[in-house]
């Protein structure tokens, strides 16, 4: 029996799926990808936090359930963390709750506060869990700016004055993923101070937090005066720490959607294996030069990716934070939208990247690199496009005439 089901339906295509297969396909054929197309650390977690699980683990009864809201210990390493780091004090009991990582924790709160018909604004372009956790709980999404200027602030207005009903939360995201966008402290402060006003919860994804370069580092929203009435921050240890497959992230700040979120997880999940969480205790306890090693190796490889690309002649804004580089599709190959584009670059410089198109109808004109190969890696990378590049005249018309028999 074929069903065509309700919530299903409501969600796309997976756009990256067909630069995907292309990849699989040409490493089958024996080709060396490179590929920054995830971003998915590539350095193993530091030793010290591996040797806490391993010890933690030979102890059987961490074997058993654990706490769908977080061990105690990790909830106070959060409140710490959110002490030194924001110098914001969070309640471990109340205000804050372990997810398994971010996104997880951010689709479930989703479910937990989501009416079908609600109106959510989220940026467009976006990290997709941002739109699509909330299509999944039946909501209707409006898309807003993502960049922090005048016209965000104008969406915000038009939204409540043209939504119905009225939007429910706006969801946020910087450092942004996929645009590297940054905000400060005066920009939060307008929007808490617009969205107590009108009642609308915010959704704070602060999951590169730690993961900056040249400037001050970012601020969280929680540290605005106020903010806790409504708003909720995530963060993660999974670029913070290189603990992407470990599965650990927090949620943290205003009681009643913490209380949302600890009650559905009651029923959804027994919480983190208990030696990832005493892990990730360790992590945020213990020394932090680890983080700096991480921030070094990323802000390395944005500087050879970026000079690199800008010698090739393509030129594309150096981020000041994730680990990400926002790329303008290069002019002569804008035409071809950026499924087009990341395929061609695939075909003919064996570099896989991520199509704009995948965080929204906005990010088409671009591709987002991860920095996630290695300095050997990106100069090869590097030269591949170059030579990619030096003959586009050539590969625009080869791809143009495969476009038109399609």
């Amino acid at each position: 029996m074929e069903k065509d089901f309700h919530r299903i339906r409501r969600l796309p295509p997976y756009v990256f799926a067909e630069v995907n297969a292309m990849k699989a396909r040409a490493r089958a054929d024996g080709q060396d990808i490179i590929d920054f197309g995830m971003g998915n650390p590539d350095q193993p977690t530091p030793q010290h936090i591996v040797n806490k699980l391993t010890e933690t683990v030979q102890d059987p009864r961490t074997h058993r359930y654990s706490n769908s809201r977080g061990i105690p210990g990790l909830r106070k390493a959060v409140a710490a963390y959110y002490e030194r780091r924001f110098d914001v004090s969070i309640d471990p009991e109340s205000e804050t709750i372990v997810t398994l990582g971010s996104k997880e924790g951010l689709a479930n709160l989703a479910s937990a506060i989501t009416s079908p018909g609600d109106v959510i604004l989220v940026p467009n372009p976006s990290y997709p869990i941002h739109p699509f956790g909330f299509i999944i709980a039946g909501a209707s999404v409006r898309n807003v700016p993502v960049t922090p200027d005048k016209s965000f602030m104008e969406a915000l207005e038009r939204a409540v004055v043209h939504s119905v009903p009225k939007p429910t939360a706006l969801v946020l995201n910087f450092p942004n993923n996929p645009t590297a966008e940054l905000v400060d402290l005066d920009f939060y402060a307008q929007v808490v101070d617009f969205c107590r006003h009108h009642e609308i919860w915010i959704l704070s994804d602060l999951a590169y937090a730690e993961i900056y370069f040249d400037i001050t580092p970012p601020p969280s929203i929680l540290q605005v005066p106020g903010a806790r009435d409504i708003a909720v921050e995530f963060t993660s240890m999974s670029k913070t720490y290189n603990m992407p497959g470990w599965r650990i992230g927090f949620c943290s700040g205003n009681r009643t959607l913490i209380g949302a979120l600890t009650r559905i997880k009651s029923y959804l999940d027994y919480g983190a294996f208990t030696p990832v969480q005493v892990a990730a205790t360790a992590a945020l306890n213990g020394p932090q030069d680890c983080v700096d090693d991480i921030r070094a190796l990323y802000k390395e490889r944005r500087d050879v990716l970026i000079d690199g690309l800008a010698a090739a002649g393509w030129q594309v804004p150096s981020p000041t934070a994730t680990m990400f580089a926002w790329a303008p599709i290069p002019p002569a190959f804008q035409h071809l939208g950026s499924i087009e584009f990341s395929k061609l670059l695939l075909a003919e410089a064996q570099v896989a990247v991520a199509p704009g198109i995948g965080f929204g109808e906005h990010g088409d004109g671009h591709v987002r690199i991860g920095l996630v190969e290695n300095v050997h890696r990106t100069r090869q990378a590097i030269r591949n496009i170059k030579s990619f590049l030096g003959k586009y005249q050539d590969v625009i018309e080869k791809a143009d005439k495969q476009t038109a028999t399609h």
